[in-house]
């Protein structure tokens, strides 16, 4: 939303994972550019249970907007860490669970006096405090941060200053050691693993399969699905002269889009496009006349909520019946459904070889979550 809180939240993911942890992190976010409230779950567990929970035991309130629901959000007996400039009536607040206030404005004015960089920073600031509550080490933290953004020594440097005085703040003012959560590292846990989402596995996994033309139209929440084939295809598909060997096209609509993926298959291109549940109804025409053709293609459809143009920042299995029967006339077609990211990469790959074998549509359908 503007406010520099991906970044913080990604550092904490991050630091997780180079301590071994299991752990994933999801961005939930409106259906907005910037100002209205987004929330970033992160679940971390020894055992690999890393699905999203509906309730947290650790939430950090930042937002008045939406503090009211997050002070809901809390497991009883759990903890929440409240920007202390945010006023809660009694009412608001629950007596089963553990708050933490924090003078987040004070800190940040001991980081920096530039207004635009204080919005930024400000949520670094919680960084360091719920780190030094978990014992994350602080080498850890400056690692993941200097990485983050290693092109920009100033940034790196704010940002580490940042997390340094919360961290010092939770030492001086709390008891970290009688906070019942740790992070403990576990040797080797992330040996042989990448942290990855299902949209950028599944760009991986389209470089894999030999993909050769991409024809697509944006639309949320598949445009990181051809974002990340397009960044991991500049540096792994180019011929000697340094020229890329593949082609991507961004069409004015997705009828366009899949008649481009569709022209590619019958030359013999290994061809894909990526949509959602709005745009694969606008391909419907075009995939009956692949089907009949016997033209191979792939679509990879990350679902959103429905009906019609439907929800672009919710998540639903939408698609499936339609995806199974698109287009009229006496059509089946085969369906994919990854259920993480390891299988997105996978079906990223296999799908393209089906659609040669079969010489046909396949359909990949994955979903916001």
């Amino acid at each position: 939303n503007g406010s520099g809180s991906q970044s913080s939240n990604n550092v904490l993911v991050k630091s997780l994972f180079r301590m071994g942890v299991p752990v994933t992190g999801k961005n939930l976010f409106p259906s907005n550019i910037q100002g209205l409230p987004t929330w970033f779950t992160i679940r971390a567990n020894p055992q690999g249970f890393t699905a999203r929970r509906t309730d947290c035991d650790i939430v950090v309130a930042m937002n008045p907007a939406s503090a009211v629901q997050d002070v809901q959000s809390v497991i009883s007996g759990g903890y929440l860490i409240l920007n202390d400039a945010i006023k809660l009536t009694d009412d608001q607040l629950r007596s089963d669970i553990n708050i933490i206030n924090v003078p987040f404005k004070k800190l940040i004015d001991d980081v920096t006096k530039e207004a635009k960089l204080k919005k930024l920073l400000v949520n670094m600031i919680y960084v360091g405090v719920v780190a030094r509550l978990l014992e994350i080490d602080q080498k850890v933290i400056d690692g993941v941060v200097s990485d983050m953004f290693k092109s920009k020594k100033a940034v790196v440097d704010s940002n580490l200053s940042a997390i340094s005085v919360g961290f010092k703040w939770a030492d001086e003012n709390l008891d970290p050691k009688a906070f019942p959560f740790r992070a403990q590292t576990i040797p080797n846990g992330s040996k042989g693993k990448i942290l990855v989402d299902g949209n950028t596995a599944a760009g991986l996994g389209w470089i894999f399969g030999g993909c050769t033309f991409v024809g697509w139209y944006p639309i949320t929440p598949s445009s990181s699905v051809v974002e990340a084939f397009q960044k991991y295809a500049g540096k792994m598909r180019k011929d000697d002269k340094g020229q890329n060997r593949v082609a991507i096209v961004q069409a004015e609509d997705e009828l366009s889009s899949i008649c481009m993926v569709t022209g590619a298959g019958w030359a013999g291109a290994r061809a894909a496009t990526a949509t959602s549940g709005p745009g694969m109804s606008l391909m419907a025409e075009t995939v009956g006349l692949s089907y009949f053709a016997e033209i191979p293609a792939v679509i990879w459809n990350v679902q959103r909520g429905g009906p019609s143009t439907g929800l672009p920042t919710r998540t639903q299995q939408s698609d499936v019946l339609s995806a199974a029967t698109l287009s009229h006339g006496d059509t089946q077609h085969v369906v994919l459904f990854p259920k993480d990211p390891t299988e997105c990469f996978e079906f990223g790959e296999i799908s393209f070889n089906l659609a040669e074998r079969l010489q046909t549509t396949i359909f990949v359908l994955s979903d916001l979550d």
